[in-house]
Parts: structure tokens; sequence; C-alpha cells
């Protein structure tokens, strides 16, 4: 796919995230209807919401490539895929639940089992970040492209975001390696973008979570010079057995 038809895709996405955050942020103050998963994990109307307008607008555009969403069932059986969406609808949702403002709306699209393109909106923050090729990864500020490739940073501390307050010795260990001076606790996938913004320089995780997870905030981290591994150095590629994450090490371009 060329980067042209990606940059077509990901623009007439961000109409519709947008929609979608606005709808999130309604359905919220009017009073989220909650449910527990079979995995024991949260579910609102507001997920579900989010959920059928991007399943919608994504299926219209690309209606030959299959969506794998979260919140549904179908295609999540499917063992070949190599072309296909990762979509979390609400990535946070505990965050989401608690009127905290770190949730984020999230898709990526993978091609190759390589993710091409992403988009992250986080509504309560009133952030939208999206990517479609080496270079092309923007933050929308007032209307505005901001390109994350030509951000400089400030300072010569190296910071890093972590999952926990408290992370694990072998997460210490890597913030050690890297000579981290201070870390913050960040949830959802904000923090890929805020490492891929220059914000922060790292995050480290073992492996936990989903694909759809980290998906777009791979795209947007990857297009705008940064880097993603393994604890091995391993590339990250997408539709492995359940979906499953395994560890990571995201790195932003001062680090590369």
């Amino acid at each position: 796919m060329q980067i042209e038809e990606l940059k077509k895709i990901v623009q007439n996405l961000i109409s519709t995230f947008e929609e979608a955050g606005n709808i999130s942020l309604e359905l919220r103050k009017k009073g989220l209807k909650k449910e527990l998963k079979e995995d024991n994990t949260p579910v609102t109307n507001g997920d579900i919401a989010v959920n059928d307008i991007l399943l919608k607008k994504i299926s219209g555009l690309t209606p030959g490539i299959p969506i794998v969403s979260e919140e549904t069932s179908k295609n999540k059986n499917n063992k070949d895929l190599k072309d296909f969406w990762l979509i979390d609808p609400i990535d946070g949702t505990s965050s989401y639940i608690n009127n905290k403002d770190e949730f984020t709306i999230n898709a990526a699209l993978i091609i190759n089992k390589k993710p091409v393109a992403g988009i992250i909106n986080a509504p309560e923050k009133g952030r939208l970040f999206y990517s479609y090729g080496h270079t092309k990864s923007f933050e929308l500020i007032n209307n505005k492209e901001i390109k994350l490739f030509d951000i400089k940073k400030k300072g010569n501390e190296i910071t890093a975001v972590t999952y926990s307050d408290s992370p694990k010795p072998e997460i210490l260990e890597f913030h050690k390696k890297f000579n981290v001076t201070k870390f913050q606790k960040m949830k959802s996938s904000l923090k890929f973008c805020a490492v891929a913004a220059g914000e922060f320089d790292l995050y480290i995780a073992d492996a936990r979570a989903c694909e759809w997870d980290i998906a777009a905030g791979h795209a947007i981290l990857e297009h705008s010079g940064g880097s993603l591994n393994d604890f091995n150095g391993n590339e990250i590629t997408y539709g492995k057995p359940n979906f499953k994450n395994s560890s990571l090490i995201i790195k932003n371009k001062n680090l590369v």
C-alpha cells in the first residue's frame, strides 16, 4: 500500500475519531453502564458505542481488510492474518470509568504483520496523534499538524514513563542501563504518544496486555523516528497467537 493511499485513509479517519471521542465523553457525563467481560475486565456502553463507530467507518474505507477489535470476537480466531486492522475502542477503561483523563481511542493498520498507520485520540486531554509512514507522524493541535519527527529534545535528562508507580526490579534494571533520572506513571497508549512527542525518552514493559493496546502507538512512535523491540532486541510483529504482547522496549528518536 502506497503512502498516499495510507495518508488518505488516515485523514479520512480523523473526524471519525474526533466524533468518537466526543461521544465517549458525552456518555460518561450521562453515567456509564458497566459490565464485566469473561476475562474479568470491565466494558462500558462507551466502549461499545466507540467500537461501533470505528467499525462502520473503517470497514467502509477498506472493505477488503479484516478488522480485529478488542470488543468483538470476529476474526480473533483467524490464525493467518497478515493484513488487518487492530482496534482498541477505549484503552484505559478503568481511567475512563473513574473520570480520569488518560484513556485513548486507537486503530492501527497492519500490513504484512507490521503497523503502517496508526491513529490515537485522547479526548479528555484534547490530544490526537496519527501516522502513515516514515517521518509522517503528527499531533493535530488547533487543526495544525505538528510533525513529531522535527521536535527537538529539551535538556539532557533521560526520563521514562511507567505502567506503575513501583516498577518491577527488571524494569528498574533497564532504567539503570539507559541512565534514567526520573520516571512517571501513565496509563493507556498515551505513553507511546508522549515518547513519540519527545516528552519522555523511554518506556519499558514486561509481557502483558494485547496487540490492540500497542499497535497504533507503535506506528506513531516508529514513524516519529523512535523504535520498539522486545527485551532481546527482536522486532515486534502482529497477528501472534491470541494477539498477546511480548516484552517491550520503547525508545524515542533521541535514544535510537
